[in-house]
């Protein structure tokens, strides 16, 4: 069978029409079968409508500036990248840990002798 490829403007369309379905208590599954597609196609398209909306986002929501505003973001911004590097050192000490309990299970396992593939003899 022959893949059936939607313009831009026709999934943003299906999408609205999906949109509505949804709004009247219609299922996902039910939703893309109106809309002739399969379920993942039409998850796939919504996570697409989604990356993009949060691409555009920053940029149309910003909220105005305000007078002042700008001390509190630097010490909200600060205190984030300490947490940030806090939280990188966290990971970084287990994974470090991680590989130390590897390598001790991998040199255990090649001390003791290998067991033969039978079992009960």
């Amino acid at each position: 069978m022959k893949k059936k490829r939607h313009t831009l403007e026709e999934i943003a369309g299906k999408l609205r029409q999906a949109d509505d379905m949804l709004a009247h208590g219609k299922l996902h599954g039910e939703v893309a079968r109106a809309l002739g597609v399969s379920v993942m196609t039409y998850h796939r398209w919504r996570k697409a409508r989604t990356a993009q909306s949060q691409v555009r986002a920053p940029k149309a929501a910003e909220p105005p500036a305000r007078a002042g505003a700008g001390k509190d973001d630097d010490a909200r911004i600060s205190a984030l990248q300490l947490e940030n590097s806090r939280l990188r050192r966290l990971v970084t000490d287990l994974l470090l840990e991680k590989v130390r309990l590897e390598e001790t299970l991998q040199g255990d396992n090649s001390d003791r002798p290998r067991k033969s593939g039978l079992r009960g003899q």
